[in-house]
């Protein structure tokens, strides 16, 4: 199947679907899967779109490892060789069971993110790099839309004082295009 192929580690994919088409779970199968085959936890970098399909993601792949850290021989065996489409042998059985415990224990975890969250990551490490201060934070989104607001006054306060300077006439502009919404 197209899911079963996405999820092969040694192919690249790109995967775009419907919400709901089963992404989260592909993805998390090509994780699991690039585990099983010996790729440490730190190698591996999830980016999503949002904090709720970054926990999601997450959480299903820590919910198949720690099954797997306590399933019977027979069903484990049995569920490794359905996700590697190929007969599991008594070592990848044993190094299945020890999974759950490293990704527990890989310093900074298993690096299941937003691309938001990523980035920022890496602003903080390379500040220098990016022309940014080293110690920035982020605004959330009340400080943005207070600064939006500010900044809307100020640029308002110099249309109105000036009607014949740059200002004002883009403000005019920009009311006759798309009216005060556009603002």
């Amino acid at each position: 199947s197209k899911q079963m192929r996405a999820a092969t580690p040694q192919i690249s994919a790109w995967v775009s679907a419907n919400a709901g088409s089963g992404k989260t779970h592909v993805l998390s199968q090509r994780v699991v899967r690039l585990l099983l085959n010996g790729t440490p936890p730190s190698a591996i970098l999830c980016l999503t779109y949002t904090k709720a399909a970054a926990a999601e993601m997450s959480l299903r792949i820590f919910d198949i490892l720690a099954k797997w850290s306590q399933m019977s021989e027979e069903a484990l065996h049995e569920e490794i060789s359905k996700i590697e489409s190929a007969p599991a042998n008594s070592k990848k059985i044993a190094f299945a069971r020890t999974l759950f415990a490293a990704a527990l224990e890989t310093p900074g975890g298993l690096k299941i993110q937003t691309i938001h969250a990523f980035c920022e990551s890496l602003l903080h490490r390379f500040p220098l790099e990016a022309n940014v201060a080293g110690h920035f934070q982020v605004l959330d989104d009340a400080a943005a839309e207070d600064l939006q607001t500010e900044a809307r006054s100020v640029i308002l306060n110099q249309a109105s004082k000036d009607p014949v300077k740059p200002v004002a006439k883009a403000v005019d502009t920009i009311l006759e295009q798309g009216g005060e919404p556009a603002l």
